[in-house]
């Protein structure tokens, strides 16, 4: 019979591959998305390997440097949930590759981490 703490450590580490795992799909699949035609901000930053944090404040400067410079990306409309009121419409942007190069390279940040997001944002052009 194992040990307690041999399982809990067993369960542990299947639980950190586990995460890992979902981790690797969800930039996969973002890759895959920007690929195949125009998304958002968001999902450009994720197809970079960003983390969470990294990728909120990384699409919200973007989206003002895109406001200011005129870029305009395509409109889409979406339902969500909001607030309890279902199906609710909301205006989304989408932008393609170039698109997005092109707003990254207006985009002058100073994190170290932000700058490797735009140096990846630029290259995938």
């Amino acid at each position: 019979m194992a040990s307690v703490t041999a399982r809990r450590a067993l369960r542990d580490r299947v639980r950190a591959n586990r995460a890992a795992s979902a981790e690797r799909r969800t930039v996969a699949q973002a890759a895959r998305r920007v690929r195949t035609g125009a998304r958002s901000l968001v999902t450009h930053v994720i197809a970079t390997g960003a983390d969470r944090k990294t990728t909120e404040g990384v699409a919200d400067a973007l989206r003002t440097v895109a406001k200011k410079k005129g870029v305009k990306g395509r409109r889409a409309r979406i339902r969500r949930t909001f607030q309890g009121v279902k199906n609710h419409t909301l205006t989304v942007f989408r932008y393609t590759r170039e698109q997005v190069a092109r707003i990254a390279a207006q985009y002058k940040p100073r994190k170290a981490e932000y700058k490797a997001v735009r140096a990846a944002l630029i290259a995938a052009a």
